[in-house]
């Protein structure tokens, strides 16, 4: 044959594969199966189809990622719930004409399950949505998508919500941990009772309800991004369904629920993933306040919770505490369904639950005033729809609950009342009550009229062996030196976390006392709340706030569960931590050292946020007052600054060592005072220092970080070396160490740190032990005295 010929041939028969091998990167075929290596592209490359492994975890999941991203973002997961042990995993089409996943013994470990009516005749489409479609080659009929069926991402142009002629409702879930995609306890979509809304479950239990939909946006998410995403809202007999569209075709986003039950929108910006909007955050947590009230966030000294117009507090000790969670009930003596009766107006709230809601789409805002004003059982209304001036009627005929303020948004929210109260208001608005029915209350903080003293309420023993089921170990949350905690639950669902002191605890009457009349004096984010106490016999009980996720220590010590915290929600809670101490030193009333901070004495809620708790060591100093000393020295092993161990004396810098300390169990997941390394030194902080002196301290660093965020905790080791630094004087205040983690400004190089070898752990003139209980005491003879 001629050579240029069959040049000319191979060039055709290579042009040939090549166009026949782009043309199929988005499909799968029943005669091409795809294995564990291969890839699927979408046409114009935006997303990619293959077998991952998420994290640090070896097992192999089929998923959808984007394809040009730097960063590996899994949007879905195919097999999440059954992982495959290793690579020999196939997927295919197979003879009934579904998509399947087997394994190396070809069992079936996935499959899309879907009616066919023709075999041989189906083939797998990666679309540039992010959409993976099996459909009928001869029809192009789609009969299966991932879109229906959403792991823990929700991308544009998907709908969550339900389709009613099916049954089939889309909703997200979130992930177990960021090492596995199984299904995980959050959910997130649109529930459909009632007049339908977004809800965000943990569980059973709802956590944050995105609210109904107002015809611009949802009434719980009011900041709408206009710039990139637009949201719409269906609501007929075939669907009840969101989705957000995309007005910029260039613009990478999407809408995820997180491990820690977070929602958040995120959009691909200068090579990272930067969060526009999440939720829950402050007054968001579902019936924060209680039924009968609102949640306002504005103003940091004042209690969040008010009652609605017309009405008062449940338990006025509960409210007294700032435990809103009770709610409120009409006032004593009034009367709804009397004539002269009208309408409170608050401005800018999220409407409460329309759950159990009436709507009337044909009724306009006026219609639905008189039509709420003739029920008696009716208690509130606003309009359904925000446009057009407020179309369409809701109603609402019993307790009003999950109300919140917003500062620039939200809607009109009209609270029936009385004649009393709606006299009261209408001559504050300066209005003729005879001229308007509707007083008008633009700013709903002016309903505060409740009043508060420090007094901290007693508790019967009685009312908490009934909550606790007589302490009983089913309802037993920890042990410590102190002795047990239990949870309880109350007559009125209130649950609580019991901290019952044993008898042959070191913590005595005095730290007892001295934990009820600090804590009762402190409201801050990152403080738990102490809800009030027990002295009964030889019974001593101090009552808290109950948070669901333990304490830290549960988590970063544990070599599961720690994978759970992600290095983003790590430094959130450091920083958390560290805005708590700064409140202890500077910004309350009174500066307060807490003398015992470690991982058990920071509880975590339900979105992982820390709270230190434990303040039976702490003491009081005067506002300036640098440093005080005592003659009994407690706290705990491996814990306490050295000045403090050593000669008694303390002060905000002794807090800022322990800080110091967590900081570096945090980023290790490894405890100090039970931490051996073979070499010179004995303890996590001494290795550490090793390892920085050596620039290696990245080696000791939790292994489910990865490596994304050296930069950051890197950063964040040097602090924490700054803050166990040997002598007080050279460890930074709390506000530089909030300063430092906020900003990226060089730091000052840390001396050396203050650690103990392992010689020093049984010397003779020490009588802490090396448990990881409070109280650990020492007796010090002073010769000066101060």
């Amino acid at each position: 044959m001629n050579p240029a010929k069959e040049l000319l041939n191979t060039s055709l028969l290579l042009s040939l594969l090549v166009f026949r091998f782009c043309i199929s990167l988005d499909t799968i075929s029943p005669n091409k199966p795809f294995k564990d290596g291969d890839i699927l592209v979408s046409k114009e490359e935006t997303f990619a189809l293959g077998f991952f492994s998420p994290g640090n975890s070896s097992r192999r999941y089929v998923g959808i990622w984007y394809n040009k991203v730097s960063e590996q973002t899994v949007v879905w997961v195919a097999n999440r719930d059954k992982p495959l042990n290793d690579a020999s995993g196939v997927l295919s089409i197979n003879s009934h004409g579904n998509l399947v996943l087997t394994n190396n013994l070809s069992t079936p470990i996935w499959s899309t399950n879907a009616s066919v009516s023709s075999t041989n005749n189906s083939m797998a489409q990666l679309l540039d949505s992010g959409n993976l479609v099996l459909a009928l080659r001869d029809s192009q009929r789609v009969i299966w998508q991932s879109f229906d069926y959403p792991t823990n991402t929700m991308l544009p142009f998907a709908k969550l919500g339900l389709d009613r002629r099916t049954g089939l409702n889309r909703y997200l879930t979130s992930w177990k941990s960021k090492d596995d995609p199984g299904t995980g306890y959050c959910s997130y979509g649109i529930y459909p009772n009632g007049y339908p809304q977004l809800f965000l479950y943990e569980g059973r239990t709802p956590l944050w309800r995105g609210g109904s939909w107002t015809g611009r946006r949802w009434s719980g998410a009011p900041v709408r991004i206009t710039n990139f995403v637009s949201p719409s809202f269906v609501d007929n007999q075939d669907e009840v369904t969101t989705m957000s569209g995309l007005i910029n075709p260039k613009v990478l986003t999407r809408l995820v629920l997180d491990e820690s039950g977070a929602v958040e929108r995120l959009t691909w910006n200068n090579n990272k993933w930067v969060t526009f909007w999440s939720a829950p955050k402050d007054c968001d947590m579902y019936g924060e306040c209680g039924p009968n009230s609102y949640c306002d966030p504005y103003d940091p000294n004042k209690f969040q919770c008010t009652c609605l117009p017309g009405f008062e507090p449940m338990s006025t000790h509960d409210w007294n505490m700032r435990d809103g969670s009770g709610g409120c009930v009409r006032r004593q003596g009034a009367s709804t369904c009397r004539s002269k009766e009208g309408f409170v107006k608050l401005a800018r709230v999220k409407v409460p639950d329309t759950s159990i809601a009436r709507v009337n789409m044909s009724l306009s805002l006026k219609e639905c005033e008189q039509e709420c004003l003739r029920n008696c059982s009716c208690t509130a209304y606003s309009s359904a729809d925000e446009t057009r001036g407020g179309i369409g009627c809701l109603s609402w005929h019993g307790d009003l609950v999950d109300i919140r303020t917003f500062a620039n948004a939200g809607q009109d929210l009209y609270i029936r009342v009385d004649a009393v109260v709606l006299a009261q208001y209408a001559k504050k608005n300066g209005l003729m009550q005879s001229k308007s029915m509707v007083a008008i209350l633009e700013s709903p903080r002016e309903l505060d009229g409740s009043t508060r003293n420090s007094d901290l309420p007693f508790f019967n023993l009685s009312i908490i062996i009934a909550a606790t089921d007589n302490f009983s170990d089913a309802n037993k949350l920890g042990q410590g030196g102190f002795g047990s905690v239990y949870k309880g639950l109350l007559d009125n669902q209130k649950e609580i976390a019991v901290k019952r002191l044993s008898k042959y605890s070191g913590q005595g009457i005095e730290e007892f006392k001295n934990e009820v009349t600090i804590i009762a004096k402190l409201q801050h984010r990152n403080l738990v709340r102490i809800l009030g106490y027990c002295i009964q016999g030889e019974e001593k009980m101090l009552i808290y706030e109950y948070l669901p996720n333990k304490s830290l220590n549960f988590f970063i010590f544990d070599e599961t569960k720690r994978s759970l915290l992600y290095w983003e929600k790590r430094f959130e809670i450091i920083c958390g931590v560290a805005r708590g101490l700064l409140y202890l030193h500077q910004d309350s009333r009174l500066r307060i050292i807490h003398r015992d901070l470690k991982a058990s004495n920071v509880l975590l809620d339900n979105a992982l946020n820390p709270k230190i708790a434990d303040f039976g060591m702490a003491r009081i100093v005067g506002v300036d007052q640098i440093e005080a000393n005592t003659n009994r020295v407690v706290g705990t092993y491996g814990y306490m600054s050295p000045e403090y161990a050593m000669h008694g004396l303390f002060s905000v810098k002794s807090d800022v060592y322990n800080f110091g300390i967590l900081l570096l169990e945090i980023i290790t997941g490894k405890k100090n005072n039970a931490y051996y390394h073979e070499g010179p030194s004995s303890n996590l902080i001494g290795h550490v220092w090793d390892l920085w002196r050596e620039d290696k301290a990245m080696e000791i660093v939790d292994s489910s970080l990865g490596d994304q965020y050296a930069n950051e905790i890197s950063r964040c080791i040097q602090i924490g070396l700054l803050c166990v630094q040997e002598y007080a004087t050279n460890r930074p205040t709390m506000s530089t160490v909030v300063l430092m983690l906020g900003n990226d400004t060089s730091l000052p190089y840390p001396k050396q740190p203050a650690f103990i070898l392992k010689s020093t752990y049984n010397s003779r003139n020490r009588s802490i032990s090396e448990g990881a209980n409070s109280v650990n005491e020492v007796t010090i003879t002073m010769i000066d005295a101060r």
